[in-house]
């Protein structure tokens, strides 16, 4: 028996074009947004690790955490490119303060451009769940694989805000993430047989924190 030996693996080139477009080191700025979570830390309705929880497992099933894979699945399934304009506008219009709605348009904005610089695929300006769509599918991306991904890399950004704003832990944060795994996996899978006609959001706690954020006195993060 060689000990030491490199085993060849399969891979798969649209899964690594995946991961590279949903890593941190993608240019979309994740990183700056908080998506009203720092107002909700600084008011306290956020207190500990289980607080945290609890509002990103609403978020995932209330919030734009059910409703950006929905936009997803349309924007890949759209068939021309007016349908594209009219999910990107629904999109807009869901968003329920101003930071929220830059908050999707600026990085959605960001996404389309990098990924038109680095592809053979224009891609318009576009928010980022609708951008992210259109790209997938222009790019032969399978679907399921795209929506799971993206809702993991959202909810997985805002446990990495939560960590800069409160004393979370790097093992009590990918704790948490494990414990969310299996409805983030769900949500994700609703989403493949959902349309545009299923909007819904009733995260009222969080759509309140994103618009009272824009007041807040002292700010980390753009939302």
């Amino acid at each position: 028996m060689v000990t030491g030996a490199l085993i060849p693996m399969p891979t798969d080139p649209g899964l690594t074009r995946i991961q590279q477009w949903l890593s941190p080191s993608y240019p979309v700025g994740a990183f700056a947004y908080s998506h009203g979570l720092e107002t909700a830390i600084e008011t306290g309705a956020i207190l500990n690790i289980d607080d945290l929880r609890l509002w990103l497992t609403d978020l995932i099933t209330n919030g734009a955490g059910y409703s950006d894979p929905i936009l997803l699945v349309a924007a890949y399934r759209s068939e021309d490119a007016e349908a594209l304009q009219d999910i990107d506008q629904q999109a807009r219009a869901f968003a329920p303060s101003n930071e929220r709605l830059a908050e999707t348009a600026l990085q959605g904005a960001a996404f389309c451009q990098t990924t038109s610089a680095i592809s053979d695929h224009d891609i318009p300006d576009l928010t980022y769940p609708v951008g992210l769509g259109y790209a997938a599918r222009r790019h032969g991306l399978p679907l399921d694989v795209t929506v799971h991904m993206y809702l993991h890399s959202f909810v997985s950004n805002l446990v990495a805000a939560a960590q800069r704003l409160m004393p979370v832990g790097q093992v009590e944060g990918q704790r948490n993430l494990t414990d969310l795994a299996p409805l983030i996996a769900q949500i994700a899978q609703d989403a493949l047989t959902l349309d545009l006609t299923d909007l819904s959001g009733s995260c009222f706690l969080a759509d309140i924190a994103s618009m009272q954020h824009e007041i807040q006195y002292s700010r980390t993060f753009r939302s």
